[in-house]
């Protein structure tokens, strides 16, 4: 097998990017048999680990960029071999040597758009803000208790405005002293970090602690599971600590607060779907339904793999920008799942999750059988 570096040199990349716990591995396979990608098609991270350990990983590989770091293997592994940074090891060195697979080459555009416009999705930075025109949120300044910092999908999907719209406007239906930075903030640049691009990573993260400090910012509420996990488990390694809170606990303090009161029955069965970084890697799990319980009229039913189990979107690991071939959607198997279960709506909390899903009622032609919601887009119409 080749690689596109000699074996040594190879070897030393892998190893200073944290992958030198391919060597813990003794083959297992338990990773594979709980690997999403292996319901769609065959996969074998274990082969992945078993290359890598000597060097004979191909980068030319489409199979070295599948991990949607969903973290299903890691909580499973009897031996800590961290396959989501091993994997992430590997993408780092085909960045390095900028060999990107066909169905790759799309993060490469995305690269582009963070670079200059700080998003990925090749919009304008002066439209960041753009969502919130007419709901008289102010910028934030020093004193503001909170940051609303929304992500790059809620600033500039069209389909998911309406979600930042929806939690800025429960926002102030409860009085909470928010702002927002809107041009000022950059991606938080998790998934980027994720396909391997290190040196993006840092700079945007650097970028934005700047932007937090200048502006006096100590807490920060984010509707992005990965902005999330970025912000709160990933920032302190530049050594700042800012208290971040996601969207589904804060609207759970809220309500058990009683700052927000649900007045309009919502009479739907509903099933919740857990992203992998608020759930698997975060452990958030009972404030979204215990929020959902609260609302009249609403009947809530429980998908097989919820919870720890929860089957991964597709969309984590940079792969909401990679192409995945119809018949290959873990999104597909997800709807399938809720409609499985007689859900009206299937309802999550996270951007790229609500975008697969969305592209999943359009493949399977169930628009008329099943809705998509943002958990802020429920709570809104029951208040």
């Amino acid at each position: 097998m080749e690689t596109v570096a000699p074996y040594k040199e190879i070897i030393e990349i892998i190893k200073a990017n944290g992958g030198d716990a391919f060597k813990r591995c003794f083959q297992c396979g338990l990773c594979d048999t709980v690997c999403p990608w292996n319901r769609v098609r065959t996969f074998s991270m274990r082969r992945i680990v078993r290359e890598a350990t000597f060097g004979l990983t191909d980068i030319e590989n489409e199979d070295i960029w599948r991990c949607t770091t969903c973290g299903r293997c890691p909580t499973l592994c009897p031996r800590d071999v961290r396959q989501i940074d091993s994997g992430v090891a590997l993408r780092r060195v085909a960045t390095e040597y900028q060999v990107f697979p066909t169905a790759v080459k799309p993060v490469r555009t995305a690269s582009a758009s963070l670079t200059g416009e700080g998003n990925p999705l090749s919009e304008a930075r002066k439209k960041r803000a753009d969502w919130a025109e007419g709901l008289s949120i102010k910028t934030f300044t020093e004193g503001t208790e909170i940051l609303y910092f929304p992500g790059c999908y809620f600033s500039y999907d069209p389909r998911l405005k309406k979600a930042a719209r929806a939690t800025a406007q429960i926002l102030n239906r409860a009085g909470v002293d928010f702002g927002i930075l809107g041009d000022k903030e950059n991606c938080c640049g998790e998934s980027i970090r994720k396909t391997g691009d290190e040196q993006l990573f840092k700079r945007l993260a650097r970028e934005n602690i700047k932007t937090f400090i200048d502006h006096g910012v100590k807490k920060i509420l984010v509707s992005s599971p990965h902005c999330y996990h970025t912000f709160k488990n990933e920032y302190p390694e530049f050594r700042v600590n800012f208290e971040v809170v996601h969207i589904s606990q804060f609207l759970f303090e809220l309500v058990n607060g009683g700052r927000l009161g649900f007045n309009q029955a919502y009479e739907k069965r509903v099933t919740y779907h857990d992203p992998c970084y608020l759930g698997r890697h975060n452990g958030i799990y009972d404030e979204p339904r215990e929020i959902l319980q609260k609302i009249h009229g609403l009947e809530l039913k429980e998908m097989p793999d919820s919870r720890v189990d929860s089957l991964c979107c597709g969309g984590g690991g940079g792969r909401i920008w990679m192409e995945t071939p119809k018949g290959e959607r873990f999104s597909d198997l997800r709807l399938e799942q809720a409609l499985g279960v007689g859900a009206e709506v299937l309802v999550t909390s996270c951007p790229y999750c609500i975008t697969n899903f969305e592209d999943s009622r359009l493949t399977l032609e169930v628009t008329e059988k099943i809705e998509v919601k943002d958990l802020t887009e429920i709570i809104y119409e029951a208040l």
